[in-house]
């Protein structure tokens, strides 16, 4: 008897669970049955094809003044501007002027009324509001020379399609559709890509542009903790990859020396605000192979990417940015952080990287911006292609470095802060490039520096390098 009673009695309760839930859900708006992941997504990419680029032909431009010249010469008599009736319902804006020659508004024409065409009275050029900055390039489809059609404006960049039914681009992927796809195409056409597709980017970024550096707000000359005891935490905290709080716990236990936690995570601020810039523009000796990748970091409790780009036969870690999203404009920051580092961009450069195609969107805006490389894509965990074949070990390299930072921050449990994870890399990057032996090195470390070779302990080390950081930043004041 007793067994049935306690089998109903946990019916009844998972019963009234179910509707405690459900009511939960009315109320709240947000589904109450499914458990939070601990885990981050990991999503298969989307399938984002990436054609090459188009064919760029660069409007001729002219100079008004020149032009108006010119007709003075040839007619004996000035070019009057446009004389405007007072009743006319198009306006032409006053700060518009001619994508092709440059003449001001007093020039222009509102060519078909109201509806948005203009004339420039000196060049003859037509043109409306929406499609005057295109008279500055023409893109062309690379298959069949026709001229490409603006579609549709996203955030950081603008898409053309070719819309030529005679493409060869569109014709071969026409043939290569079997029955059931034709059908379905002609329901659903979105779901199939056809036809030649480009985007072009418009964000607010110079590439190979240095950033100015920030100082910190902690005077690391002024704090109580001696240079060796600053040393000791950066050991503990960021080579032994011990949390906070245990650094705080085993600098009082083993060397009687109190301090918090959070006094921990100010030196780590401040430490590395002043490593970074020394990190970032260290005339680095580089090789000819590069491989880069992202890995998944907690912050503030939610997942970020760390996308790291690294120089796979000198060992040295050349790109860390942390971003809430894995997207082209972090990919494009993460290799624009490698190009500064080089003094000349190498005719037969390549990067290594996996299937994700926010490489080959990056590559596209560094080719708009004149800056050319390669990129190739180690798809899946097998061998199934001859790319994946050939560049798989460069590949394995940067899974290796995820996974050696991945046991340092493990004990982190994630950061609080954005500004937090970027202190916690920096270090580490510092640690990997200047104070960790690597056994493919025969045991030396991936830069080699005088100054820091010679000092018997890692603690020694690390303050030494906080010194050379501190007369860098003074010698580029000065400079």
């Amino acid at each position: 008897m007793y067994p049935q009673l306690l089998t109903y009695l946990l019916q009844f309760i998972k019963y009234q669970d179910q509707m405690i839930r459900t009511l939960q859900t009315l109320l709240i708006g947000k589904n109450m049955f499914e458990k939070p992941l601990e885990e981050p997504v990991n999503k298969p990419y989307r399938k984002l094809q990436v054609d090459d680029l188009p064919i760029i032909e660069t409007v001729k431009k002219f100079d008004y003044k020149l032009l108006l010249n010119e007709y003075l010469e040839e007619h004996g008599k000035v070019l009057k501007p446009v004389q405007r009736r007072s009743n006319a319902k198009a306006t032409v804006p006053k700060t518009m002027n001619c994508p092709q020659c440059g003449a001001p508004s007093d020039y222009l024409y509102a060519n078909n009324g109201d509806k948005g065409q203009f004339q420039c009275k000196v060049c003859s050029c037509l043109f409306s509001d929406k499609n005057r900055f295109s008279k500055e390039a023409i893109l062309k489809c690379p298959h069949c020379a026709k001229t490409l059609d603006k579609i549709k404006e996203r955030k950081d960049f603008s898409v053309y399609k070719c819309r030529n039914n005679d493409c060869s681009y569109y014709r071969k992927k026409l043939k290569t559709m079997s029955k059931k796809e034709k059908k379905r195409f002609k329901k659903d056409p979105q779901a199939f890509k056809l036809r030649y597709i480009f985007r072009q980017f418009h964000i607010d970024f110079r590439p190979l542009s240095k950033r100015s550096f920030e100082l910190p707000k902690v005077d690391l000359s002024r704090i109580y903790a001696s240079p060796h005891v600053l040393g000791l935490i950066l050991t503990y905290h960021v080579n032994y990859g011990l949390s906070a709080r245990k650094t705080a716990a085993i600098m009082q236990d083993v060397h009687g020396v109190a301090i918090s936690h959070q006094t921990i995570l100010n030196y780590e601020n401040s430490v590395a605000l002043l490593l970074k810039p020394y990190v970032d523009h260290y005339p680095y000796e580089l090789s000819d192979q590069f491989c880069g990748d992202e890995t998944y970091i907690r912050v503030n409790g939610k997942w970020h990417y760390l996308f790291f780009f690294f120089d796979a036969v000198k060992k040295i870690i050349l790109s860390y940015p942390v971003s809430p999203n894995r997207d082209t404009v972090t990919a494009i920051r993460a290799i624009d952080e490698v190009l500064v580092k080089m003094q000349d961009i190498p005719k037969d450069l390549t990067f290594v990287v996996d299937g994700n195609p926010i490489y080959l969107l990056a590559q596209h805006f560094f080719a708009q911006n004149d800056i050319k490389f390669d990129v190739k894509q180690v798809i899946g965990l097998t061998n199934e292609d001859p790319i994946s074949t050939e560049y798989r070990p460069l590949k394995q390299i940067i899974e290796r470095l995820n996974r050696t930072f991945k046991g340092n921050y493990r004990s982190t449990h994630g950061f609080g802060s954005e500004h937090g994870s970027v202190s916690y890399v920096t270090l580490f990057v510092a640690y990997f490039n200047f104070l960790r032996p690597h056994a493919s090195l025969e045991g030396k470390v991936p830069v080699v520096n005088t100054a820091l070779s010679g000092l018997p302990t890692m603690p020694a080390r690390w303050t030494k390098l906080i010194d050379l950081a501190q007369h860098w930043i003074v010698q580029q004041r000065l400079a």
